[in-house]
């Protein structure tokens, strides 16, 4: 069994990726457990002599900042606050999420300034390496404060109350804490606040959003290839002289990707009867390219935050500092989220548009893509479902970042709304795969009646896996296996592309 080691080193999508496929082990490096202990002992010694108060630490939380807390009540101070927080509601967050949110704050914690002790990260640790999912539920924080409610929830099992999920069943952590021999931990002072102040409910969705992204993204490509050869479309949209003049880095090499795909295809070199296609087809270098685009700037928030400090106060022990700021607030998170949520959208709505083309009776092909229609419906409702998730895409698109709602009595007066963000980004990125996987439904479909002409090597191969798993359609039968079993092609089609599409995140 592999392990990757949590180390003050930059946490990449390639690691995430890699340790979440392999399910790999973690550990803490020495240079990360020495941090975590020197930052400890330092908070130890500030507390012994420390008159006056610190946020968090001898204080309440929130609008109750101002009541001092006597050094005998900062470990019940600190248990009570995961306690109270944990207040969450909704559906369960999925468990590839936990175990994100998991690793996550591991790592945050891992640099030093947080002021917990070791055994409460290498706890966090053996969750993981156990597979052991706290039960975190979806909705509850503002993603201000850090995400207080689902963190509230992670946090509970440290101190052996709470439910978690292990081995496919949800149980009682006392069954866990049992089997493992392991005793609850005393959370010491600042803990309950360095565990629950962060981003990692706001930051785990992201990232696993933006791994099946970058995935999916690729997919889009090479799905609108097949389109593009089944609608007898052309190639000169794609002349890369068109996007060097325009400069987009996602417009040029999405042009550069669809000839690529498309080398040595006989059908898209024949003689054309039409002068240009529609805009679904001939734009879709400018389209994808601008969501390839957008996708990077979040990559690259997503990046940082992955690497950063979130909760507060932030302890700093080489510079004798304690200082109660704002790291946990998620507006940088928020806005890239809703922007992903837009970018993605645009890919799902480019592509129903390219499956509604396919299905006009234009061009050769059939109405709705069946030898007779009228007996046979066809692919004519696949499109009713395309066309229903992409309108329910737009609607999660509304922007959740520009919504505040002030909490805690006006000490929290501007929120970021980043984990409804962040919910709604992961809905859509899982619509845009149902939609592209009924985009190429209808692609192999039509792309059948231009035979006995090939396309390229590449998009044969490609259709030719498809074929094992859906079948040409002679007449009518239940669609909705065959989606289905397009969705699932579509996870498990090897791509040899680099997963990220910036090589330095």
């Amino acid at each position: 069994m592999k392990t990757h080691e949590i180390s003050p080193k930059k946490l990449t999508f390639n690691s995430i990726f890699n340790i979440l496929k392999n399910n790999y082990k973690i550990e803490l490096s020495e240079e990360s457990k020495k941090r975590i202990e020197k930052c400890r002992q330092f908070l130890d010694n500030k507390m012994k002599s420390q008159q006056e108060p610190i946020y968090g630490i001898n204080t309440g939380f929130g609008s109750l900042c101002n009541h001092t807390i006597s050094k005998e009540e900062l470990s019940t101070l600190q248990s009570n606050l995961v306690k109270s927080h944990a207040c969450g509601i909704g559906d369960e967050v999925p468990k590839e999420i936990v175990k994100l949110m998991l690793l996550l704050k591991i790592q945050s914690l891992s640099y030093g300034h947080s002021g917990v002790q070791l055994c409460t990260v290498e706890r966090l640790v053996d969750f993981f390496n156990n597979d052991i999912q706290p039960v975190v539920y979806e909705l509850g924080s503002l993603g201000a404060s850090g995400d207080l409610a689902p963190l509230a929830h992670l946090s509970l099992p440290l101190l052996g109350i709470g439910e978690v999920n292990y081995n496919n069943k949800k149980i009682k952590t006392e069954e866990v804490y049992k089997k493992f021999n392991w005793k609850p931990i005393t959370l010491q002072s600042k803990e309950g606040l360095a565990l629950l102040n962060g981003t990692q409910f706001m930051s785990a969705y992201g990232v696993f959003s933006l791994l099946k992204t970058f995935r999916l993204s690729q997919l889009a490509d090479i799905i609108s290839s097949v389109s593009l050869e089944a609608f007898d479309g052309r190639i000169e949209p794609f002349n890369d002289l068109v996007h060097q003049i325009r400069f987009h880095k996602g417009q040029i090499e999405t042009a550069k990707r669809i000839r690529m795909l498309l080398e040595g295809s006989e059908i898209i070199s024949q003689d054309k009867e039409h002068v240009q296609d529609p805009y679904s087809f001939r734009c879709i270098p400018q389209v994808h390219g601008a969501s390839k685009d957008s996708v990077n700037y979040v990559a690259y928030v997503f990046s940082c935050e992955i690497n950063a400090v979130t909760d507060n106060p932030t302890i700093f022990p080489d510079e004798d500092l304690i200082i109660s700021g704002g790291n946990f607030h998620g507006q940088p998170l928020a806005l890239a989220l809703d922007n992903l949520a837009i970018a993605v959208a645009e890919w799902g709505n480019i592509s129903e548009r390219r499956t509604y083309q396919l299905l006009s009776g234009k061009r050769n092909l059939p109405p709705f893509l069946v030898a007779k229609p009228g007996l046979n419906s066809g692919f004519m409702i696949p499109q009713y479902t395309a066309a229903s998730i992409v309108s329910q895409n737009k609607q999660l698109c509304t922007p959740s970042s520009v919504d505040s709602i002030e909490s805690s009595q006006g000490q929290e007066d501007h929120v970021s709304m980043g984990a409804n963000a962040a919910t709604k980004a992961y809905k859509v990125v899982q619509n845009l795969e149902r939609i592209l996987a009924i985009e190429l439904f209808n692609a192999a479909q039509a792309l059948e009646f231009r035979r006995p002409k090939k396309s390229s090597k590449f998009i044969e191969d490609f259709i030719k896996k498809y074929r094992k798993i859906v079948s040409f359609i002679e007449n009518d039968k239940i669609m909705h296996p065959e989606i289905l079993n397009s969705i699932e092609f579509l996870r498990n089609f090897e791509l040899n592309i680099p997963i990220a599409l910036r090589d330095d995140i």
